[in-house]
């Protein structure tokens, strides 16, 4: 991509913070002078943005073949942002949401939340240096909680004081980490496009301002504390990874470019519902208030469909293993409910 000096369509840029230390220069800036911050401590001090319209995803649907056929995904688009100072002191990331859809329990949502962020922005020469540290959350939609075997389950874990993903505040937790680290949860995001595979022309934006880089590596849900719920969200993932095509297995490296349009003015207050009107949003099955993304595609453009008659047996296997270890009135309905999976 091709990044023009800017010279400055937004009043009040000044600049001055990534030279305010020589360690935070490219080749290699080095942020670890900075602390990690909470993403909505500091909203206050946000006076400019950068919106992300083109969030591109990719990932291996099956890693570890010879052939580990790599898909490529927008997520809904134009919500995540990159907040910032006059000077350049990166204050907050909004990162993206999507959904997937589960033959047997509905649909499920996904959001990259961030949970601690650090960096710098240059206007002028259209760069960004930041360091970040995420997890992945995955909870039921509306209409999945109608689902008869949703509805079983969810009654059982609230009878017996259990959590149970019905919503974000309650939502299965997926540890991520460094490519290759997995004991340092903090990674970069650094301009220019991912390196170390070939990116279609699809999920290329040469229209946009400028472009940013990020990998994560996927570690395992994190342990709540209560057995039975901990084997419910492994169940879980595998439901959703058999849909999603691997996306959050285990192990495997989630990557994306940021594809920027050019800098705004932040509105302090619209920044805080920003994200609180997504959430709502996506609560209501998944609407997506600025459109949605893309179907998955591989390189050549074939679009990734799951298999959900094979999908679907698969499930129900898994669901029925699982139920099958329960303890109690539920497996009154249990029968019931799996001849409707």
């Amino acid at each position: 991509m091709d990044i023009k000096k800017y010279t400055g369509v937004v009043p009040g840029w000044q600049g001055g913070f990534e030279q305010s230390n020589p360690d935070f220069a490219y080749p290699n800036p080095n942020l670890t002078s900075l602390p990690m911050l909470d993403n909505m401590a500091n909203i206050d001090l946000l006076q400019r943005q950068q919106a992300v319209k083109w969030p591109e995803f990719s990932w291996e649907t099956e890693k570890g073949n010879s052939n580990p056929k790599r898909c490529y995904q927008m997520f809904a688009p134009d919500i995540s942002r990159l907040g910032y100072t006059d000077t350049g002191r990166v204050y907050s990331i909004i990162c993206p949401q999507q959904g997937i859809s589960s033959p047997s329990l509905g649909t499920l949502n996904v959001e990259v939340t961030v949970t601690g962020q650090r960096g710098w922005v240059d206007e002028t020469d259209r760069e960004i240096a930041a360091d970040m540290s995420v997890v992945g959350k995955i909870w039921f939609s509306p209409s999945a909680v109608q689902k008869p075997i949703v509805k079983l389950l969810w009654s059982h874990f609230e009878q017996s004081k259990q959590p149970f993903p019905s919503e974000k505040s309650k939502a299965i937790v997926v540890y991520t980490h460094k490519v290759g680290q997995a004991e340092q949860p903090i990674f970069p995001l650094l301009s220019g496009e991912s390196t170390g595979f070939d990116i279609p022309e699809f999920a290329k934006h040469p229209q946009a301002w400028s472009v940013g880089h990020l990998g994560v590596e996927i570690g395992s849900p994190l342990k709540t504390g209560y057995p039975v719920v901990d084997a419910f969200n492994k169940l879980i993932m595998d439901v959703f990874n058999l849909g999603s095509g691997n996306m959050l297995q285990v192990g495997n490296v989630l990557t994306w470019n940021v594809w920027f349009t050019e800098p705004e003015l932040v509105d302090t207050e619209e920044w805080r519902t920003h994200a609180q009107r997504w959430r709502e949003s996506i609560d209501a099955d998944h609407g997506s208030p600025d459109g949605p993304g893309t179907q998955a595609r591989y390189f050549d453009g074939t679009p990734f469909k799951p298999d959900f008659d094979l999908i679907k047996e698969l499930e129900k296997s898994k669901i029925g293993d699982f139920l099958g270890n329960l303890e109690g009135d539920i497996k009154e309905g249990i029968s019931e409910c799996l001849k409707e999976i």
